[in-house]
């Protein structure tokens, strides 16, 4: 009798879904998971609409890097799905009618969220056309990049002044990038799966020239860079050896592959000066900046030994060979950047998703009397939001009872209702809505 097949892509047990051996809240699904939006569609232009694959690119491989937009979707449609697929971050990109490009970076479901404004950017291409040795992608978006932050905590003054970027504003910027990414522990994590880094350098407030103070400006530069490491203390000479050995074994193409047929023993090759391609003719091939030089352990693969070996092994047997230890090596770390570049100024910080209370503005600033004014003012409108969604509970359950008391059902009864201020915009935000102004600058390089 024929074996019933088992379908694969789409029920249980699929490659795609929750394994058996992995649970629902393990490490791995915990992980943040983010979405890079275009608000707007194709309405931002051609140059932030590749800029947006790029940044969907950096954030590989917890990112939907195929997610498709609409002109006719809302910020309520992603924040809606956001909670059934898990995702932890919102990166919307948007362009205002002065032509400014924004980048709104918000945590889900409640907030908080910050409001950048792109000064500057340069798209991978760019990056790419200018160096003379490129690194495409390869295995790199595999896995997550290693996040390195600077001057994100900036030193208090010494006047004893107040400083320009409020302390507790600082902290909260620097949680919320940290938490883009898994973190990395330096005990478990193996040192080849880190193969990018996502440098972080904020510009730290310089006083002005009208004042002695500094300026509240809060800016950040993005760099997006590609580990790649190299031995050290061998020879050019045979380091073409070695990748022509690699090359013959992956049938790859030979024309890198050093000519020894004038040559009556390889010794020539290593030690002429004078033979083809080079041997020693100096010691700076060789050397490189100390500062650059890591120890790490020899990736090759060791002997293992069987059951019977390892007994005769404890007994200290002389015919079998003991396995050596892991050995240490050295080698260079390079970085090669790969984009996009971005020059991100920080223009407000708002308590919910893309609405809510304005914890910090750059341009204006209210009193003490303002804000215990601006704290009834919100507390007002939560309770006006409470009871309205009590009303709004009890009248569904009163239409349920009326249904099962026989009772004929309304069209519309069998839909809940939900109060429409928990998707909507707040607009004004008490006065501290800013239009930014100012032409964007995308620089070739």
């Amino acid at each position: 009798m024929a074996r019933r097949r088992t379908k694969k892509r789409t029920h249980v047990g699929a490659s795609n879904g929750t394994s058996k051996t992995q649970p629902a809240n393990s490490s791995a699904s915990r992980a943040p998971k983010s979405m890079v939006i275009r608000i707007g569609a194709g309405e931002v232009g051609s140059s932030v609409s590749q800029l947006v694959k790029d940044v969907r690119g950096m954030m590989e491989p917890g990112t939907a890097s195929r997610l498709k937009e609409r002109r006719s979707n809302r910020l309520r449609d992603y924040t809606t799905m956001a909670g059934p697929l898990g995702v932890s971050h919102l990166l919307l990109f948007s362009r205002s009618t002065t032509g400014n490009t924004n980048l709104r970076l918000a945590l889900t479901p409640r907030g908080p969220t910050l409001h950048f404004r792109i000064e500057k950017y340069s798209l991978c291409k760019d990056v790419l056309k200018v160096m003379k040795h490129s690194k495409g992608g390869g295995k790199e978006y595999l896995s997550p990049p290693l996040l390195v932050m600077n001057n994100f905590t900036s030193p208090l003054p010494a006047d004893g002044e107040t400083p320009s970027v409020p302390k507790h504003l600082e902290s909260l910027t620097t949680t919320i990038f940290q938490s883009l990414f898994p973190p990395i522990s330096p005990q478990s994590t193996p040192l080849s799966s880190i193969r990018r880094v996502l440098l972080l350098n904020r510009e730290l407030p310089t006083p002005s020239s009208s004042s002695s103070s500094a300026d509240g400006s809060y800016v950040i530069n993005l760099r997006h860079y590609a580990i790649t490491t190299k031995r050290t203390g061998l020879s050019r000479s045979i380091k073409r050896l070695n990748a022509a050995d690699k090359m013959i074994k992956e049938r790859a193409n030979k024309r890198s592959i050093p000519n020894l047929g004038k040559l009556e023993d390889i010794a020539d090759y290593l030690l002429d000066p004078s033979a083809t391609a080079g041997g020693f003719t100096s010691g700076s091939e060789s050397e490189v900046e100390t500062d650059a030089e890591v120890e790490v352990l020899e990736t090759t693969t060791r002997k293992v030994l069987n059951k019977k070996q390892l007994e005769a092994y404890r007994k200290n047997d002389s015919n079998v060979s003991r396995p050596e230890g892991p050995a240490v090596e050295k080698r260079v770390v390079k970085l090669v950047e790969l984009g996009p570049r971005m020059k991100l100024r920080m223009t407000k910080v708002e308590e919910g998703v893309c609405n809510g209370k304005v914890m910090w503005h750059e341009f204006l600033s209210k009193t003490k009397e303002e804000m215990k004014e601006m704290e009834k003012v919100w507390e007002q409108r939560r309770k006006e939001k409470e009871a309205r969604k009590k009303a709004q509970k009890e009248n569904v359950d009163r239409k349920r009872k009326q249904r099962g008391g026989g009772e004929t059902q309304e069209p519309g009864d069998n839909e809940d209702e939900w109060d429409s201020e928990d998707f909507e915009e707040d607009s004004d935000d008490d006065g501290m809505e800013v239009d930014d102004d100012g032409p964007i600058e995308v620089p070739a390089g």
